[in-house]
């Protein structure tokens, strides 16, 4: 059944396109041109739009990632830790940014997407390989950009939304807005809660079925409960924004997280929920302020920031009297200054030269206040450190026509004491053929990622001595864009990419019982990029709108083996999948809308010699979401109704190892957006 049901989001999109063309067959055509701006020449890059990204007020970056690009979500759960392995590289390969400013943690260099809730992201696009050196280093992988604008409303706006979900799940967002020719504000509040109980097969668990002698007769997997799996999620965000008509704005952005959340029992945990207390909390604050001048030919800015994170984990086991005991009590605080100021100035249509230079000093302190020494006393162990990041390109970009352009990036990097080599980046560009708007487009840079302080200084097992990664990418692409004015629209790309990264930390154990980092790996990452998009007016008040992902990432060790009985070289990436693909299809009619969406994964391995035996080995899944909504519209008000089906055919899954996943599951959404 399965294999029919992996081939149902093709056969829905080839149909579609079918009728499409079926439908316009007499109509004349009308040439579609894609914009090509200067500061995009040879950029292999994903856009998701605002309906993607606000498609669902429970969503998070984690969930709209998932079914909308070729990237594979690493994902332990609703409201646990998500991360992106971007083109075959580990999560700390690829920076995040928000409105300019890295929100990359610096004690573990990742970003955890279901922290950023996608109803705070108004602009959103992912950076392949080489073209997230125009924005920074470090992106082995690539690089997500995140920001937010101004609403653009007039007077006074208001939107309220109410979620309820299965396992007793509340999510509700509102949303203020003032705006005049001036001035726009806007504040937005998501808040979130959930027991989150749900029920599913443990397959790694047996339970004996015995018949009248005692003899075991046969064996079933039983059906438990995600325990100890609770959180609360608060989210607020205020904006305000200042025009002054004269070609200054003026921006300020406060982004506020207050975030409670247990860690669920694994499926190996043979314990009971009450009999232990796994905890991890978090407040953090982002704050960016900033200053743009757009004038004839040229543009400048500057931005300054801060970032407070204090985060808990709390371990606590009952000790046998009833009375809970701390085994970990771990708390870090994490403040980050930011500054950036850039400039851009064109020469005619032919020319434009950018500059940009950037820092974010951190002040870290982690520590532990539970570790046992062997006097039998408690001692504080962790780290402070101070660490400054610096970040200056600077490039040149040529069109000498409007079929060809060329880009050339020059970019170098301070961590701590230590600089980067130059990071170069080169570029190219051209229409093949304009009838189709078909571009070619190629691009090659060098890169180096510098090792995060836990890798440095963890206590134990961090490692002072370790060395920079470095990697070179190759990227060559081609796409198109076609159409019928007001009938369909027809546009799609196809991406190869060859990288090779050295000296790829990995933490280790050793044999003083703990793990410990080292560079051990050098990597060949290649594979290639499909993606497609397709609109189409099917009939007056009916559209069709879909688009779809596909990547081949093989991620292969390909350095020296470390011991004769290392087995990890020639084999693919622990948790790194193959092939995954994403297919998304909206269908509309007057005021109703529906969405299918469909994500695939092939099989990852969790160890890193490949082995199957036992647990080293997850199967692959798919996973299918449905949409039905209907806007009312009166004169006081909009009022949204939605229904959403989640994992619609009730699969049995995991994205991580020992880590339950929900079967199928609802909820329903009211949103209303009264007219003042």
């Amino acid at each position: 059944m399965k294999k029919y049901l992996l081939l149902l989001p093709l056969a829905i999109f080839f149909t579609s396109f079918a009728n499409g063309q079926g439908k316009v067959n007499n109509i004349p055509p009308a040439v579609v041109y894609g914009e090509r701006t200067m500061k995009e020449i040879g950029v292999q890059q994903t856009k998701l739009d605002s309906l993607q990204l606000k498609e669902n007020i429970a969503l998070s970056m984690a969930d709209v990632l998932t079914f909308n690009s070729s990237i594979f979500v690493k994902n332990y759960g609703r409201a646990t830790l998500s991360t992106v392995a971007f083109r075959g590289t580990s999560p700390s390969h690829t920076q995040v940014s928000w409105n300019g400013m890295k929100i990359n943690n610096p004690m573990l260099g990742m970003t955890d997407f279901s922290m950023i809730p996608s109803y705070f992201i108004d602009d959103a696009s992912l950076l392949h390989g080489t073209s997230s050196v125009n924005e920074t280093g470090g992106g082995l992988g690539g690089a997500v950009k995140l920001s937010s604008r101004p609403a653009q409303n007039e007077g006074f706006g208001l939107q309220y939304v109410q979620g309820v979900g299965s396992f007793k799940t509340f999510d509700e967002f509102l949303r203020l807005t003032w705006g005049d020719e001036h001035w726009q504000t806007s504040t937005r509040a998501v808040y979130s809660s959930s027991p989150n109980e749900f029920e599913y097969r443990n397959h790694d668990k047996k339970v004996n079925v015995y018949d009248e002698d005692m003899n075991i007769i046969d064996q079933y997997c039983p059906i438990e409960k995600n325990k100890s799996g609770s959180f609360k999620d608060l989210h607020l965000l205020q904006e305000v924004y200042y025009n002054t008509g004269r070609g200054d704005r003026f921006g300020l952005n406060g982004w506020y997280i207050n975030s409670n959340r247990e860690l669920p029992m694994l499926t190996v945990d043979h314990g009971e929920d009450t009999d232990f207390e796994n905890r991890q909390r978090e407040h953090t604050f982002r704050g960016v302020i900033s200053w743009d001048h757009l004038d004839d030919g040229w543009k400048m800015g500057a931005k300054g920031g801060y970032i407070y994170t204090w985060m808990a984990y709390d371990y606590k086991r009952d000790v046998g009297n009833g009375n809970m005991a701390h085994m970990t009590q771990s708390r870090s605080e994490i403040n980050t200054i930011y500054g950036q100021a850039d400039g851009e100035y064109y020469i005619d249509k032919e020319w434009l030269f950018t500059a940009s230079l950037s820092a974010h000093q951190h002040f870290v302190e982690s520590r532990d206040k539970n570790i046992i020494r062997q006097d039998g006393n408690k001692a504080v162990v962790g780290y402070k450190q101070a660490r400054i990041e610096l970040s200056g390109s600077v490039s040149a970009k040529w069109r000498p026509s409007d079929r060809f352009g060329v880009s050339a990036v020059i970019r170098e990097e301070l961590c701590g004491t230590e600089w980067t080599p130059v990071i170069p980046a080169l570029f190219l560009d051209g229409v093949i053929s304009k009838k189709g708007n078909i571009i070619a487009k190629t691009s090659v840079s060098r890169n180096y990622r510098f090792p995060t302080l836990n890798d440095l200084y963890f206590l134990p097992g961090g490692n002072p001595d370790l060395k920079k990664e470095s990697g070179w990418t190759y990227d060559a692409g081609i796409s198109f864009s076609v159409g019928r004015e007001g009938v369909y629209t027809l546009s799609g790309s196809a991406n190869w990419f060859d990288s090779y990264v050295k000296d790829w930390i990995i933490w280790l154990p050793t044999p003083k019982g703990f793990f410990s980092p080292d560079n051990i790996k050098d990597v060949h990452a290649y594979g290639i990029e499909l993606q497609g998009d397709l609109s189409v007016a099917l009939a007056p008040e009916w559209s069709l709108k879909m688009d779809g992902n596909f990547s081949w990432t093989p991620s292969i060790n390909v350095g020296e083996p470390r011991t004769p009985a290392d087995q990890s070289v020639g084999k693919q990436l622990p948790y790194v999948p193959e092939l995954s693909s994403t297919v998304t299809g909206t269908i509309s009619w007057r005021s109703w809308s529906f969405l299918y969406k469909w994500c695939y994964y092939s099989e990852r391995y969790t160890m890193s010699s490949n082995d199957v035996t036992l647990t080293g080995k997850l199967p692959p899944y798919f996973m299918s979401n449905i949409t039905l909504e209907k806007v009312l519209s009166f004169k006081w008000a909009d009022i949204s109704l939605k229904g959403i089906v989640n994992n619609l055919f009730d699969e049995e899954y995991l994205s991580v190892l020992s880590r339950p996943m929900p079967g199928i599951n609802f909820e329903i959404f009211v949103g209303i957006t009264p007219k003042f």
